[in-house]
C-alpha cells in the first residue's frame, strides 16, 4: 500500500488535538427498530422498553435505554475522532439528564478537556466532555470519556 496517500476516515492523533477544541456530531433519529434490536441484543428486556403504554412508566412515549443513546454517540465519535487512533477507553463518567424516546434525534458536542502525553510509545491520555442533546437542543446526557490515543509516527 502507498503510505503517502491519506486514509479516508482516519481518526485524529493526539497531536492534532488541543484543550478547548469542540466539534459536533451528526444527528440520528432513534427508531422503533433501533430500540427492539438493541434490547434484544443486550437482554435489556424491561417492561418499560417492551410494553407499549407500560402502566408503571413515568415517561411519555417509548423510552430507550441510556446505553443505546450512549452507544449511538460513541459510534459517531469512533467513525470520526478515533478510528485507527483510539487505543483504549480508560474511564467513563456518565449522567442521564432527560429521557430519550423513539422518534427523538440525538447528537452531541465533544470538547477536549485534557491531554496528557504518556512517557512511552508516543501516546496520550485524552479526556473529553460529551454533551448529548435531542432535536429541541435539550441536554439528555453528559459524559466524560478518558481514552488512550495514538500519536503520529516519528518521521
Amino acid at each position: 500500500m502507498n503510505q503517502d496517500i491519506p486514509r479516508m476516515g482516519q481518526g485524529l492523533y493526539w497531536q492534532d488535538l488541543k484543550v478547548g477544541l469542540r466539534w459536533r456530531t451528526f444527528r440520528r433519529t432513534i427508531t422503533e427498530a433501533d430500540l427492539v434490536n438493541f434490547i434484544s441484543t443486550t437482554g435489556m428486556l424491561e417492561a418499560i422498553f417492551i410494553e407499549e403504554g407500560y402502566e408503571g412508566g413515568a415517561i411519555q412515549g417509548r423510552p430507550v435505554p441510556g446505553a443505546l443513546t450512549y452507544t449511538f454517540i460513541e459510534g459517531f465519535i469512533l467513525q470520526s475522532m478515533i478510528q485507527g487512533t483510539g487505543l483504549a477507553m480508560l474511564e467513563l463518567h456518565q449522567k442521564i439528564l432527560a429521557p430519550v424516546v423513539v422518534g427523538d434525534s440525538i447528537g452531541a458536542v465533544v470538547e477536549v478537556t485534557d491531554i496528557r502525553p504518556t512517557s512511552k510509545n508516543n501516546r496520550a491520555v485524552v479526556t473529553s466532555l460529551i454533551t448529548v442533546t435531542n432535536q429541541r437542543g435539550e441536554p439528555v446526557m453528559e459524559y466524560t470519556a478518558t481514552r488512550l490515543l495514538a500519536g503520529r509516527e516519528a518521521t
